[in-house]
């Protein structure tokens, strides 16, 4: 997309009657920058854009010269390409996605941060990605600079905030941890978040659907909690799968004894407590959970596009498969069988029947 930033430029600064001259004195810079902006030769820097907004009293968008309706299509658009592309693990679609996006709108900053979350997962091991230690060099400045843009300047606060998160994350994987403690320790703990005090502004019609929110959040932020306790290293085997057990405990409350929507993390589940009772010798149960686990990676790969659930605590749920997100091409029966499995706890396990038959299921 062709910015008029330039013509944007005269057009407002013969309104003002000044000469460029003294628009560049006012905005700090040369003479042959302000002409080379009207005559399209080049563009302002991007810092300048604020200052040159607030000197002539129109927002950012307009200075552009883009229609803010247009750009919402069309941001919503490329957008939908990208989480149809990441819920089928195509990760280098997503980079192409958000590059041709941001190529049409610059200063988009929900383009940039999906831009930015993409290059950071091309370099995730978990995936299906050969070449992910090389992405993780190869992209490591690029996403610096973009979450460093979208925490300067981005105005959403979720946004930044996001951006702000993954920066630190990306530090912390790059081998950078002071850098990336120092910004996660710029973030705001969490008993200041919105959903801790927003309750008392809530119209009537407002408060269930926040509360069965609100538990989902807890309860996903729980699990998750307890997991990582379980795979830390810092408790013993017996108690990390106790832990996970609580987790099992948990859901069933929460689904109301019915499974949940998330046939993924309940096969990895299942796999990683049967590790640990591989470990403790317990091969019974290791190879139960390991039945469960890949009934449950058969299960999701057969989902349909939506899936409906209905729970006390939690209302009515759809579970959209498009909006499951990975950096792996592969069914999961076939990431189970060919990466999971293949966990030296699984040794002692290889040559049994019991085994075989979990590598029946994910057929």
């Amino acid at each position: 997309m062709k910015l008029h930033i330039g013509d944007t430029i005269r057009r407002l600064r013969k309104e003002k009657d000044i000469t460029q001259d003294e628009l560049a004195d006012i905005l700090g810079v040369s003479y042959q920058s302000v002409s080379r902006w009207e005559t399209g030769i080049c563009y302002p820097d991007i810092e300048l854009l604020p200052v040159i907004s607030d000197f002539f009293g129109v927002t950012a968008d307009k200075l552009l010269g883009v229609s803010e309706n247009i750009e919402r299509e069309k941001t919503a658009q490329y957008l939908s390409r990208f989480q149809q592309a990441i819920s089928q693990g195509k990760v280098y679609d997503c980079i192409a996605i958000a590059r041709e996006g941001v190529a049409e709108y610059p200063n988009n900053f929900a383009l940039l941060n999906k831009l930015m979350y993409a290059l950071f997962i091309a370099g995730d091991d978990d995936g299906n990605i050969p070449e992910w230690k090389e992405n993780m060099e190869k992209y490591d400045a690029e996403i610096t600079a973009l979450g460093e843009r979208i925490m300067k300047y981005c105005p959403d606060q979720a946004l930044r905030l996001e951006a702000t998160a993954r920066l630190a994350f990306n530090h912390c994987e790059m081998g950078r941890k002071e850098i990336g403690r120092t910004i996660y320790e710029s973030l705001p703990p969490a008993a200041f978040c919105k959903e801790n005090h927003i309750w008392r502004s809530l119209a009537d019609n407002e408060r269930l659907p926040f509360l069965r929110n609100r538990i989902k959040q807890n309860y996903e932020a729980l699990r998750s909690s307890i997991w990582l306790l379980a795979d830390s290293g810092c408790i013993s085997d017996a108690q990390s799968a106790a832990a996970i057990k609580k987790i099992f405990e948990l859901e069933e409350i929460v689904y109301d004894s019915t499974a949940a929507p998330e046939g993924w993390g309940a096969a990895r589940l299942q796999v990683d407590i049967a590790k640990l009772y591989a470990r403790l010798d317990n091969i019974s149960e290791a190879v139960e959970h390991l039945k469960v686990g890949a009934a449950a990676a058969k299960s999701f790969d057969k989902r349909p596009e939506e899936r409906f659930f209905s729970s006390v605590l939690l209302g009515d749920i759809t579970a959209r498969k498009i909006d499951f997100e990975t950096s792996d091409t592969r069914p999961l029966c076939e990431i189970m069988r060919d990466k999971w499995l293949l966990s030296p706890e699984f040794d002692k396990l290889r040559s049994t029947d019991a085994f075989k038959e979990v590598l029946n299921i994910l057929r």
